[in-house]
């Protein structure tokens, strides 16, 4: 179906009819923008509450495999 058979389909209902299909497109209009904006939320979390909670090394960010490779042979060493 294009646009335009979607459009005469419609004028050709009742005016009770059609008022339903306009309720039912902005109820999922309003689901697909809150769905939308959750997601959008989600990925862009705010973590600066974090910042400063625990203390690293102050190169942690670079050389973290160098950190975690010393802290498992620590843990692990008597295997």
């Amino acid at each position: 179906m294009n646009l335009n058979t979607i459009q005469q389909e419609i004028s050709e209902l009742p005016l009770e009819a059609q008022q339903v299909i306009f309720d039912l497109v902005s109820i999922l209009k309003n689901r697909y923008l809150h769905d939308q904006k959750k997601k959008l939320e989600s990925k862009s979390q705010n973590w600066s509450d974090f910042i400063g909670c625990m203390e690293a090394e102050p190169d942690l960010s670079r050389n973290y495999k160098t950190y975690l490779s010393k802290e498992l042979e620590r843990k692990y060493d008597n295997r």
